[in-house]
């Protein structure tokens, strides 16, 4: 009854249970009735119970499920009741009655989240209580990189119901990059047809000397991305996507190489790049550049109707534009004092431009350097300190510190860890993690949207290497994005641990490749290859910098 995940804030328990049986009916209320073919659906699924649809909440008496909406509420707040009249799920919204449903689904058991019944004699009881439940954050996010190892369309439905498992709202889809551009632009064709396509892969860390000899790619197409979003959205999920600009682009360029530094470099010598790190090729600084760009983007707000639109800019050398004299034309046709003002001002056109169509721009907090519009929002990577100097200046963050929450970093120091990168981030470290810095003040502090959890795929192959980096420490995060915690050092991480032993089993329903406690599996672990030493990562030790 208390092994629920993410921690709600009041649970009642009672002293008996609703069973579900082929008499019971779901009724969802005017507002709801998305939630209620969701859950439907997915009972169905796992119970085999017909769970046929009631005309009105009298008809779920006793022994069925109700969903409705609740004015008083907060918008995902939620409030279920199970008791003799039957289960009864209230939210402040659509969302708030889905969260409510997730959290039946956990009540009833490991089982539920199954996709087929293993036993349609069993009896299903939702034991009677009540909880009452809302998030501390309302953006916790999952970022997915699909650029680096690009992942299926059905892998990343997948992830969408997993972060909806653990009431995660917001997708981060980080769909280019140096090594593949991954979305249909029907206007740039060779975006795809070119720039999805890489010869080969590094295989591990980039100084390790192994190649994976083979072609690797793919794109989604613009039905495709439809899909994921409407998908994403039955779940109550946002998704973001991110363009990389001005760096992280040499996918792009090999496409069409008139987008890149050609007084400087001979461009269309580039192909997709096939290695990983900080890649000298970045955009151009020019009108046909910002043109490109905005045709790729226009087609984009036609596919993602969500209020942000992430472009990157990160990581962005500056070596080309120094000795490019179109680069150093423009920064002084434009006024600017250096290169790093002329990264600001090709942010700032796209800032104004998404502003001018109703949307807003975020990017890494890289982007702070040169100042940023009022509207524009800040995912702060490199540690805590660019967070707070956005938070500070007015402007909207989102805490996603590379030391604390970058789930690609390794979470054990063991021997048999596969690919190991950065420090090691066990899932305590993940469940002691603050968004908030205590240097903000409240004001400050109402500009923490919420915090988001990245998987940077450079490392990870196939999606059980997704699954094994994400998995257990995901559940961790999102219990510290949506449950009311107190201080890190105070949190009881055996009560956690407790409840984890039961949320494994639902991870296994799911079919989730986790790292077990105890280590991993042999199949998960990545031993050297014959005749090499060394583990093809790169390992930091010690405990990370808080920054």
């Amino acid at each position: 009854m208390t092994d629920l995940i993410p921690a709600p804030r009041v649970v009642v328990a009672g002293s008996g249970e609703v069973r579900l049986t082929a008499h019971s009916r779901i009724y969802a209320d005017t507002g709801a009735q998305g939630v209620g073919r969701w859950l439907r659906t997915a009972l169905w699924q796992a119970t085999g119970l017909p769970l046929s649809e009631g005309r009105e909440l009298e008809d779920t008496d006793g022994d069925g499920i109700g969903l409705q909406l609740d004015p008083g509420l907060a918008p995902e707040e939620y409030r279920l009741v199970s008791d003799p009249s039957g289960v009864l799920i209230e939210g402040g919204s659509a969302a708030g009655v889905f969260w409510g449903a997730q959290t039946l689904r956990q009540l009833l058991g490991a089982d539920a989240f199954r996709k087929a019944p293993l036993d349609r004699e069993r009896a299903w009881a939702v034991p009677h209580v009540t909880v009452e439940d809302r998030p501390r954050f309302r953006w916790r996010g999952l970022m997915l990189d699909v650029a680096r190892h690009f992942m299926s369309k059905e892998g990343v439905l997948r992830y969408l119901d997993l972060m909806a498992a653990h009431k995660l709202n917001v997708f981060h889809f980080h769909l280019t990059d140096d090594q593949g551009w991954r979305v249909e632009i029907k206007r740039y064709p060779k975006l795809t047809e070119v720039g999805s396509w890489r010869a080969r892969t590094k295989f591990g860390h980039r100084a390790s000397p192994l190649w994976e000899q083979k072609p690797h790619g793919g794109f989604y197409t613009q039905d495709d991305i439809r899909e994921i979003v409407a998908y994403a959205a039955e779940r109550h999920i946002s998704v973001v996507p991110e363009i990389d600009v001005p760096g992280h682009s040499q996918a792009a360029i090999a496409a069409y190489p008139e987008l890149g530094n050609t007084d400087v470099i001979d461009t269309t010598s580039l192909s997709v790049w096939d290695t990983w790190g900080i890649n000298p090729n970045v955009l151009a600084p020019t009108d046909n550049t910002l043109r490109f760009y905005e045709g790729v983007f226009e087609e984009l707000l036609g596919l993602f109707p969500g209020e942000f639109i992430h472009v990157g800019g990160d990581e962005c050398p500056k070596d080309q534009w120094r000795r490019s004299p179109a680069a150093r034309a423009r920064i002084q046709e434009l006024g600017l004092p250096d290169e790093d003002g002329l990264q600001s001002w090709f942010i700032g056109h796209f800032d104004t431009w998404l502003s001018a169509r109703g949307r807003r721009l975020i990017g890494w907090d890289e982007i702070l350097e040169g100042g940023l519009a009022p509207g524009a929002a800040v995912s702060s990577w490199r540690g805590y300190a660019g967070g707070i100097t956005a938070a500070r200046a007015g402007h909207d963050v989102v805490m996603c510190p590379e030391q604390q929450v970058y789930l690609d970093h390794r979470q054990h120091g063991g021997p048999d860890e596969p690919f190991p990168i950065g420090y090691v981030r066990t899932l305590e470290d993940v469940f002691r993690f603050e968004p908030v810095p205590p240097e903000l003040g409240p004001e400050e502090a109402r500009h923490v949207l919420g915090a988001q959890a990245n998987l940077w795929t450079e490392v990870m192959e196939d999606t059980a290497r997704v699954d094994y980096q994400a998995f257990p420490r995901l559940a961790a995060f999102a219990e510290v994005a949506w449950s009311a915690l107190p201080t890190p050092a105070a949190r009881d991480f055996a009560d956690f641990e407790r409840r984890m032993t039961a949320h494994y089993g639902r991870l296994d329903a799911l079919g989730v490749g986790y790292r077990p406690p105890a280590g991993p599996r042999p199949w998960q672990r990545r031993p050297a290859p014959e005749g090499m030493t060394g583990s093809l990562g790169r390992p930091i030790e010690g405990p990370p910098p808080n920054v």
